[in-house]
This record gives C-alpha cells, structure tokens and sequence, in this order.
C-alpha cells in the first residue's frame, strides 16, 4: 500500500507535514488550492479514515498513524476556531 505525506498550510501561516499509509489522500486534495477550515476536516476525515479502513482490509487491523494524524489534524484546527474565514492550503503532495 503506497504511503504518501502531504503538507499544509494553516491559517497562520504555520506548515505541517501531513501522513496517509494510502494514496487516497488525492481523490480529496488538490496541491495548490486552499479550502475553507471545516471543508478541509471534513475532507481529512473522510480520506484518513478510508486510509486506515483500507490499510484494516488488507492487514487485518486499522492504521493507528492514519487515526494520530487526523486527531493533530483536528488539535491545530481548533486554534483557528475564532479565525474569520480561516483557509487551509494544500500546498504539495510527497511520495
């Protein structure tokens, strides 16, 4: 299963390499194109969870690293709760 990182860009400016044990991560995210803070959750959600699910199917048990970045994922999107119009950039893909 091919594991892949991408990094994003938060509202602050701050970048965080990002982890996925599945490529999936490019049917949701587009490199360059920012999205709107709960878009770009959602979007983790649904993509590391599909990650984990196919990582359980082929090896019998869910991929805690998918499971770990969602939650950093969500932790640093909190602090941009009270930030108008806070956009994420999907700045690369790294495989």
């Amino acid at each position: 299963m091919p594991e892949m990182r991408f990094r994003v860009r938060w509202p602050d400016q701050s970048a965080t390499l990002c982890y996925s044990p599945s490529q999936v991560i490019k049917d949701f995210f587009n490199p360059g194109e920012s999205y709107e803070l709960e878009d770009f959750l959602a979007r983790s959600r649904a993509a590391l969870q599909i990650a984990s699910e196919r990582v359980r199917q082929k090896y019998g048990y869910t991929c805690s690293s998918a499971m770990t970045q969602l939650a950093e994922i969500e932790t640093i999107a909190m602090r941009f709760s009270d930030t108008e119009n806070p956009k994420v950039l999907v700045e690369a893909f790294i495989e």
